[in-house]
């Protein structure tokens, strides 16, 4: 019977680490971020007042990046807000948020987010009339949509633009890195005008390895049916001991 209640335990470890393993699985994909402000901030369409908020990347069918606002412990959702990606050359192992410099005593306007480890974030995408105005005092280039307010429909199709200092409207590509920097292509060897000599034929050898071709498919059926039958075996030994 203690060789039964083993049995149980190793089970129930296992089971709890696979679940605690999807729990931090899911939140490396929707990049759960939960995070205090201690001023008011400005995110597009709104100001949130000071306080803690839960942050989430939204599971989209649509090709775009959407960033949802939640409460701090995630029970209500306060802001819906189109973003882009935007790449930095070193990750860091905390939760970067970047801000444009505030006028007066305007609140910060949110730039970006990024998740730790992550060397992308996401950059928000601002009304076209406040990304001119962001873009003037900032002097950089700020993503932008026409719309002042974004339904459900509108997140996903609006056309995203960058707005340039000099109030120029260029595409998001030409001004904000959106993918990875392309690595560097290695020139090839040139190659040689002359004819190599013929090579001599090796002596034939006896391989030491099958090549690694075969599918891990019967291993995984292997297992599943092993653990069938333990758990068979294990309801077996249950009812020899009731």
């Amino acid at each position: 019977m203690k060789f039964v209640k083993t049995i149980f335990a190793v089970f129930a470890f296992t089971l709890l680490g696979a679940t605690l393993a999807f729990g931090a699985r899911a939140d490396t994909w929707n990049k759960k971020t939960v995070v205090t402000f201690n001023q008011p901030v400005e995110i597009p369409g709104r100001v949130l007042p000071a306080g803690t908020y839960t942050f989430k990347l939204l599971d989209s069918p649509s090709d775009r990046h959407i960033v949802q606002i939640f409460n701090a412990d995630g029970t209500q959702i306060i802001a819906t807000i189109l973003a882009i990606n935007d790449y930095r050359l070193q990750p860091t192992g905390d939760t970067v948020m970047k801000f444009n410099e505030r006028p007066g005593d305007s609140p910060e306007a949110l730039r970006a987010w990024f998740y730790p480890g992550d060397n992308f974030g996401q950059e928000f995408v601002y009304p076209k009339v406040r990304a001119i105005q962001l873009a003037q005092t900032e002097k950089i280039a700020v993503p932008a949509v026409e719309l002042d307010t974004l339904d459900d429909n509108a997140i996903k199709t609006a056309p995203i633009v960058a707005i340039t200092p000099d109030q120029k409207e260029v595409e998001v590509v030409t001004v904000i890195q959106t993918t990875p920097p392309a690595a560097a292509v290695e020139t090839p060897a040139p190659v040689a005008d002359a004819t190599p000599a013929p090579a001599e034929a090796a002596p034939a050898t006896e391989a030491n390895e099958l090549p690694q071709t075969a599918s891990n498919m019967p291993l995984i059926a292997l297992l599943g049916g092993l653990s069938i039958s333990l758990a068979l075996g294990l309801k077996f030994v249950l009812k020899l001991a009731s």
